[in-house]
């Protein structure tokens, strides 16, 4: 891999994670950026030393590691990537490889037939307790993808809470949702096991 594309490939992330707008899927990964561009930019030493260490499909797996761990995808610089990134990027191969055993874990310690209801709906304009096991980290973002995908509760709570903690959340949930290729039978037996 070439210095240039591992670049394209973080600007390409970021802009997924970061901008409504930009669909990382759509546009295939690409992005504009001439050879001067890259050769001007002062970091660009960082993206030499990643296009040793990684192939094609590991340094996107990378930077969507380290993307969809952060709080704000906006601010996140290849810096901080580089020091931190390669400890998220193994816990979040470990995560995918165990995901099936941690959104069990996580619904059976969440959500049982009594709470089914209550755990996504919104009262008040106060936070439902899914949204409030995530932002304690009681569930992942995982979990919450998954249990959209099969009860797609996040179309609800677009509608009804306006709040900026619900947006970014909602965007992170949409962004990285296309990411996690998961047989999602299997999960919706999980949890119609656990509920009923």
């Amino acid at each position: 891999m070439e210095p240039i594309d591992c670049y394209k490939t973080y600007l390409s992330v970021k802009n997924h994670f970061s901008k409504e707008n930009y669909d990382f899927f759509k546009y295939n990964g690409k992005t504009k950026v001439s050879q001067k561009t890259f050769y001007s930019k002062k970091d660009r030493f960082w993206f030499e030393k990643l296009s040793r260490q990684k192939n094609e499909n590991e340094i996107v797996d990378f930077f969507v590691s380290n993307y969809s761990s952060s709080d704000d995808p906006s601010n996140l610089w290849i810096g901080n990537i580089i020091k931190e990134g390669e400890k998220i990027y193994d816990d979040w191969k470990l995560k995918k490889e165990n995901l099936i055993d941690i959104f069990q874990k996580e619904v059976h310690r969440k959500i049982n037939k009594e709470n089914f209801n209550n755990y996504f709906s919104v009262i008040n304009n106060r936070h439902p307790p899914i949204l409030k096991d995530y932002l304690t980290k009681e569930i992942s973002i995982e979990t919450l993808i998954i249990l959209d995908k099969i009860l797609n509760f996040k179309t609800d709570l677009d509608k009804k809470l306006l709040d900026p903690i619900w947006q970014t959340i909602s965007l992170k949930i949409k962004k990285y949702s296309p990411f996690l290729n998961i047989n999602i039978f299997k999960y919706k037996k999980v949890l119609k096991d656990h509920v009923l």
